[in-house]
Parts: structure tokens; sequence; C-alpha cells
């Protein structure tokens, strides 16, 4: 059966929407992560015979009319649409498969991600033109769904989505797709980007060297953090695994098929949580001599993580490493069920330092117990710690995150969806907490990053770095120009 998977377009007018990224938004820094989850369900249909095509609309900044008329050109009736969505965009998203829905009323319209996942029925009930959506990781649902649409099956045997019943009101939940375990079954997102995506199109502010490639190496997180969206709504709590040799594998894939790639970002959520994994991986880049100065990666990065690793994680080509830091008050950190303490957090930047590896630290206000002197400490302690780069936003609570429960009990959610991005699609808080109103933490996430970007020493340490690495240089003045009218906005 034809699949069309669709990254829908959102707010063409100001930018590049990234709606994978795990805060959806355009973001100051310019970063445009690839849509990873369309892109390994695509790859895992067209791997079992199934015609697939691919639009990512925000890549190319198409507005909805250009959207529509690719789509219009190579779509047709008995077709599989699959839409990626998003909590600020849902409505915008809803809205655009209603009307492909329209150009071919006898397709059926599918979708997937985050917020789905997290609300299906009230997702559905935003237009009767949708047909299902699909909860949690689809790239098993989505292949089920076009086997069963082709051969005219049933749809209460496809596990893993909610459905509306043909000429009825009735909707349907079936049962939950279970987890794909051996994820060796996943064609290489590299294979898939170079056949059907433009590298240039896609912008990670962190990593040296553009363009580069983002991949999973592995999925779900074994840790309980309240805020974060994916393991709460997409894949879980259990770290599933890619073999050794697999990631090894698209690396040289890489290595051999993107000349001007250098730079490797590793997505998954914690990449370091099964340190003797994460041993025979760099043990065998080095082995086989397709990292390092030919290919550098950097990736997520627990502060459970230690020296030893970190060197090893060095000498394979590892430049950068992603800790979630969050806060600089430990009751805060208990309340969010980060597991980390201030010591852990300051050893592990002093091990990273030893070990050669750069830190984008990401700080986080407006959690539970959030007041304007625990976010003082936390600005006290990114310049304490002094890592690389930083990132400082309020907390966004997404439909499915224990965040979301705690806000929405407490009546702390400001708006609704639509307005988790502003009107030029930039992020947005929607939290108000008591002596705490959104501007405020909005104001001071402003103030601590030009607090943090506008210093001297910080100043000097680019400079320096610049100098004797001309990517490295060429990177921070491209985030720079997306980031500088937000440092010296009054």
């Amino acid at each position: 059966m034809k699949i069309y998977f669709i990254n829908p377009p959102f707010k063409a007018e100001y930018g590049k929407f990234s709606r994978e990224s795990r805060s959806p938004a355009i973001t100051k820094s310019g970063a445009v992560y690839y849509p990873l989850w369309l892109i390994y369900a695509a790859a895992y249909a067209k791997k079992n015979g199934h015609e697939v095509l691919f639009l990512d609309a925000p890549a190319k900044q198409m507005n909805e009319a250009d959207s529509l008329k690719i789509i219009k050109d190579n779509g047709q009736n008995d077709m599989l649409f699959v839409f990626g969505t998003s909590t600020p965009s849902i409505y915008s998203d809803v809205s655009f498969a209603a009307s492909v829905k329209d150009m071919f009323p006898k397709s059926f319209a599918l979708l997937v991600g985050t917020h789905p996942s997290a609300c299906p029925q009230e997702t559905l009930a935003l237009n009767e033109k949708i047909d299902a959506v699909a909860a949690g990781e689809y790239d098993l649902t989505v292949t089920r769904l076009a086997s069963a649409l082709e051969s005219g099956e049933s749809l209460e045997n496809v596990k893993g989505i909610t459905y509306r019943i043909t000429n009825s009101q009735k909707i349907c939940a079936n049962s939950a797709m279970p987890y794909m375990e051996n994820l060796d079954e996943l064609p290489y997102a590299a294979e898939f980007i170079k056949e059907h995506l433009d590298v240039r199109d896609y912008f990670f502010p962190a990593a040296t060297y553009y363009p580069a490639i983002q991949i999973f190496t592995g999925r779900g997180c074994p840790f309980g953090c309240n805020f974060c969206v994916y393991p709460q709504t997409m894949h879980g709590h259990k770290y599933r695994i890619r073999s050794s040799a697999s990631i090894v594998g698209e690396f040289k894939y890489i290595a051999d098929n993107f000349p001007d790639v250098k730079e490797v970002v590793i997505e998954d959520d914690t990449f370091t949580a099964n340190k003797n994994r994460i041993i025979e991986i760099c043990n065998l880049l080095i082995a086989q001599k397709v990292s390092g100065r030919k290919l550098q990666w950097l990736c997520n990065a627990r502060i459970n993580l230690d020296l030893e690793t970190m060197k090893i994680m060095k000498k394979a080509g590892c430049r950068l490493i992603i800790p979630g830091i969050e806060s600089g008050n430990q009751q805060i950190l208990n309340n969010i069920k980060k597991g980390i303490t201030l010591e852990q957090i300051e050893e592990y930047v002093k091990n990273a330092k030893k070990a050669g590896l750069l830190i984008h630290a990401c700080y986080m206000v407006g959690n539970q117990g959030e007041t304007e002197q625990t976010m003082r400490q936390t600005l006290r302690l990114a310049l304490k710690l002094n890592t690389d780069t930083a990132q400082f936003f309020p907390l966004i609570p997404y439909p499915g995150t224990q965040a979301y429960v705690w806000a929405r009990q407490n009546a702390y959610l400001s708006a609704g969806y639509d307005a988790y991005c502003k009107e030029d699609g930039t992020h947005n808080s929607v939290l108000n907490l008591p002596g705490l109103s959104a501007q405020d933490m909005v104001e001071f996430c402003n103030y601590a990053r030009k607090k943090y970007y506008i210093r001297v020493r910080y100043l000097l340490h680019r400079l320096k770095t610049g100098l004797t690495n001309v990517d490295d240089l060429k990177r921070s003045l491209k985030a720079f120009g997306k980031l500088k009218r937000y440092l010296f906005k009054k």
C-alpha cells in the first residue's frame, strides 16, 4: 500500500518549526530536528513492502498552500496518510489533515506523536474527518494498519490505534501495540535521510559541524523525571537498545555516504544508561576507525556518568555531552524525581572537563517549589559550572506527563494548547505559580541567557575555541545570529 508520511507546515512565515524537539517550537537558536519518529516508521514500512512518500514541510519552511499542492500532485485516494503532530500545533495539524482528507476523501488519515498518544479520544473529537490516531511508538502500528487497509481486514485487529467507525459517531480504542524489542529490525535512519531528505535543511546548535545527522541507538528511558514527555507518552521506561554492531554500521554508512557530514547527534533520552554497552560501542568505533577526526558525535548523558567512561567516549570521537541539570536547588530536583544531587552535578562537570568533553547544560525553571530565590540559585550554579553552552527554559507541561497532571490539578495552567507557542512560533510559558507568573519566568530565562552568554570570561572562551576550530566558530556565529535578537531584546 502507498503511505504518505507528512510533517505538516506550521507558522512557516516565521521560521522552521521543530516539531520533534522535546519542546516543539521555532527555536531562538534556529534548531531544526529531523522528524526521526516519522523517518523510522517510514523506513520500517518500506522495508515491509509498502511504497512510501515523505514530506517534511517545516524543513523546507513551506506554508500550507504549497504543502497541499505537493500532496495533491503526489497523493491518491487509496492511500494511508500519516501526519506528525505536537501539542502547540495540534489544532493546525488536525485542520491540515482534514484538508488533505477533503482532497482525497477515500484515503485514511492517521495522526501520530506525543499529543494524540496522550489524548487519543480528545484529538479524534477535534475533527470528524480524522480516521484514527496511533498511541506511542508507531512503526509497527503504521505497517500493520497499512496491511489491514490493503487487505480489507477489520481495524479492530490493529493494535495501537484509536479509530472512528465509518458512518458512525462511535470511537473504538484498541489495545496497545507492544513495544518493538529488537531495534535492529529498524533500518538505518541515515539511509532513509539520504534518499528522501536534505541534511542541510536541519540544524543542531550544539553540534560543531554543519550539517549533522541525528539517530536513535535505543528507545525508552529507565529514569522517572516527571516532566519528560517522550518516556511518558511514546517509548516508556524500559531501555531497549540496538546492537553495538548496528550502531557502528550506521556510523560507517554515514562516513561513506555523506561527505559533508562530520558529526552524529545521538538522540536517545539517555544514551549513557548502560555503562558496559557504551564501552563496547566506543571500543568498536575505535577498532574500526570510523570516528574521531572524520566523524565526531554528541549525546544526551545523565549526571551519573563516570570519568572512566567519559575518557573512552572522548577517545571514540565523542565531542560533547548534554545533561539535564534542571535546577540549582536540591529540593526541586527531588520534587521532579530527577534522581541526582548537586554534588553529583559538580563532580560530573569536573570529570567532563578532565576528559576533554564539552557540555551543553539544560536548565529549567517553574517546577514544583520554584521561587525567585531558587531561580537565582539555578543561575548561580550555571555560572559556577561554566559549561561550553547552556539553555534556560520555563517548564512547559505537556499532556501525558506527571508535570502536566500536577499543573492542571493545581490550576496552574493559564491557557490552552494553542498558547504553548507564541504567535511567532517561539516557546511560550503557560504556567503561573503562586508568587511567580509565567511572565516572571520568561523574563528570568531571558535575563539568565543574557547573563550567561554576555560575559567577558565566556566570550574569551568562545573566541579561543573558534580560533583553534574554524567549524566551531562557524557554528557559534550561526547560532549567535539566531539568538542575538533575543539576547539584546529589552
